[in-house]
């Protein structure tokens, strides 16, 4: 009886940290020496969202909180009045109701 065994190269974590956590993500990669070894990926960016109405902002990219400050001004923010911290409806609210309360007086 002649089976068929596929050898298989155990896996070693490169870090101290030995449990399946979200910051101890890794995916395999097979070097150019034929090994297969452990990246550790990164975790993945979120996009802000409006303070106010909770939605996703349009516009800004993803990105970890230490990223954004190496990105540049026009990745963080839109060129609008509350640009990259509310969205373009609670803007519009916050003006036509600020409009309403100065006709008023």
């Amino acid at each position: 009886i002649v089976s068929s065994f596929k050898m298989v190269q155990r896996l070693t974590y490169r870090r101290r940290l030995s449990y399946n956590t979200k910051s101890n993500r890794r995916r395999i990669v097979k070097t150019p020496g034929g090994k297969l070894v452990y990246h550790y990926t990164k975790k993945l960016g979120t996009i802000p969202k409006c303070g106010d109405c909770k939605v996703k902002l349009h516009g800004i990219t993803p990105s970890r909180p230490m990223e954004r400050c190496r990105m540049s001004k026009r990745l963080k923010t839109v060129s609008r009045t509350y640009g990259g911290s509310r969205c373009h409806q609670c803007v519009r609210s916050r003006i036509v109701r600020a409009f309403l309360i100065e006709e008023q007086k």
